[in-house]
């Protein structure tokens, strides 16, 4: 089994610590509701949301996968920290064991944050991947963020 990781930083004028609840903390809630055409719905189906829970997110309408569950390995709400990795589904294309992801959110001198993303593809034996191959799911990814960031930036009192 290969490994091949991507580390990509972002910033935000949101707060670190308002971008964290948003987009870690409550993502099951917020997401599907104001993305449903990307995600329908997250189901909690093993544990109680923290390390070592397992949840099944169902993409919406317009994607071209069904599902992804993912394991939680780490949430740190106070060093705004979150790991998780992806175990199954078809975003995994039959060419992958699993994706792992650690997060980081940082807040900025100007009151908004930087932070960290870093993504390990774990590859299935003799299986190469590239980064073009894994580019739609980034771009889908990012624009979640965006639009997590949209709303916080329309609804100052959310996750205030």
């Amino acid at each position: 089994m290969g490994a091949v990781t991507f580390t990509e930083e972002f910033t935000s004028t949101i707060p670190a610590s308002r971008l964290f609840k948003a987009l870690i903390l409550d993502s099951d809630n917020l997401i599907p509701k104001i993305a449903p055409q990307a995600v329908k719905n997250v189901e909690l189906i093993e544990g109680d949301g923290g390390p070592g829970s397992i949840k099944k997110m169902n993409f919406g309408e317009g994607s071209q996968f069904k599902y992804v569950k993912h394991r939680i390995d780490a949430v740190d709400k106070e060093n705004l920290t979150y790991a998780y990795t992806l175990i199954d589904g078809d975003a995994l294309m039959d060419k992958l064991d699993s994706i792992s992801y650690e997060m980081k959110f940082e807040p900025s001198p100007d009151g908004g944050c930087k932070g960290k993303n870093v993504s390990t593809y774990h590859t299935k034996p003799g299986v190469e991947i590239k980064e073009e191959e894994i580019k739609d799911g980034k771009e889908k990814a990012a624009g979640v963020f965006k639009l997590v960031e949209g709303y916080l930036l329309a609804n100052p009192e959310a996750y205030a």
